[in-house]
């Protein structure tokens, strides 16, 4: 299967606490940094894929935590395809790159994409990216992509995929913190957005 995630901002301890940008209610890193694990896993199978749209942690660009990094994705279900965030230097994915492992079926554990990647799903093409892409009139094409936050665009084809989105909300049950989003609720959360984006016209 396919998920889809962004901005998981791993040890970024400037984030914890109650805050407008991203509120992140952990006591520290390390508890919300094995949150995402657990809640990852409880959806993640070894066998699906997961884009993980950037800002994948917030370290000192030094092997040393880069290396912390790396154990800790390692820990993450399935095969990562990493697209490049403002916080990601091309030190730590080359690092990430030199140290990718074979997971059971054969595929190395990550991929990465630099600035972006367009897939088809489901009669969709979703543009892949970390910075939201303006795309002007579309039609059975969505941009999924994080950088925002706790912030929506009010354009229903974009879709906030990050951990702190506040498309998840639009959900019957919003995933649990860490959760990677499905096809099923990519495709739900538009529909909901386009209900919500057309009632705040109507007023």
């Amino acid at each position: 299967m396919l998920y889809f995630t962004a901005d998981t901002h791993f040890f970024h301890e400037a984030l914890l606490g109650d805050n407008d940008f991203a509120p992140r209610l952990f006591t520290s890193v390390d508890q919300m940094n094995q949150t995402i694990i657990t809640n990852w896993n409880q959806r993640v199978q070894a066998t699906d894929r997961v884009y993980l749209l950037g800002d994948i942690a917030f370290v000192p660009n030094k092997p040393t935590a880069f290396a912390q990094v790396n154990q800790l994705l390692t820990q993450l279900n399935g095969q990562l395809i990493m697209i490049k965030g403002n916080h990601d230097n091309r030190a730590f994915l080359k690092y990430l790159a030199q140290h990718n492992q074979p997971l059971s079926d054969g595929r190395l554990h990550y991929q990465f994409e630099s600035v972006g990647v367009l897939i088809k799903v489901n009669h969709h093409q979703y543009f892949l990216t970390h910075y939201p892409l303006l795309l002007g009139r579309v039609k059975q094409t969505f941009n999924l992509h994080g950088h925002i936050h706790h912030s929506m665009l009010p354009i229903a084809e974009n879709i906030n995929v990050g951990l702190d989105a506040p498309e998840r909300d639009l959900l019957p049950k919003s995933p649990a913190f860490g959760t990677p989003l499905s096809v099923a609720e990519i495709e739900l959360i538009f529909e909901r957005k386009q209900a919500v984006l057309a009632q705040d016209e109507q007023r």
